[in-house]
């Protein structure tokens, strides 16, 4: 950390990456009984994700990876849904982002949650070429919690990947992965 202070990226609390998005749910976003499609929500996630990576790196950033995606309940036409997100932890380049989905209740001032997702972002200059970003400061338990658990998801996501890589390299030339 202290040679990346150095170069002038200074680590920046979690909360100057927190996000919030809101969608109003429109027929055209919903299938034949009326539920958001499952796409769409992930199109929402991906743009809350990437506000939240955005100004943490305070650069352009590129979506990596979706690597964990929960629909928990439906979502429905005319429901207000409310997309919360932030920087859990940040590495050389990349950072997971955390994103929570809920469907608010106007009337009654409730929130029902409806999906959670981490997405890995990398920020990349105005070539695409990527760039060093800040490490995050987590400031409440919660987020040291977020933080630690990042840690772990990156090492899964580092296995599974190289487990992919290796049954790609195991395939004949004619076989298309």
């Amino acid at each position: 950390m202290a040679d990346r202070m150095s170069e002038g990226v200074a680590a920046r609390p979690v909360s100057e990456s927190q996000s919030e998005r809101s969608e109003i749910i429109f027929p055209s976003d919903a299938n034949a009984i009326g539920n958001l499609f499952g796409g769409r929500l992930m199109q929402f996630i991906d743009l809350a994700g990437a506000m939240a990576a955005s100004r943490h790196a305070r650069a352009f950033t590129v979506t990596a990876s979706m690597d964990h995606l929960d629909f928990v309940a439906p979502v429905k036409v005319g429901d207000l849904l409310i997309l919360r997100s932030s920087v859990n932890r940040a590495w050389r380049t990349s950072m997971e982002v955390g994103v929570k989905a809920m469907v608010e209740d106007i009337r009654e001032g409730r929130f029902r949650h409806v999906s959670s997702a981490y997405l890995t972002f990398v920020a990349v200059d105005a070539t695409g070429k990527s760039i060093e970003v800040p490490q995050v400061t987590p400031e409440t338990e919660h987020q040291r919690r977020r933080y630690e658990d990042a840690g772990r998801r990156r090492e899964m996501r580092s296995g599974e990947v190289q487990r992919r890589r290796d049954l790609r390299a195991s395939l004949p030339p004619e076989w298309h992965v």
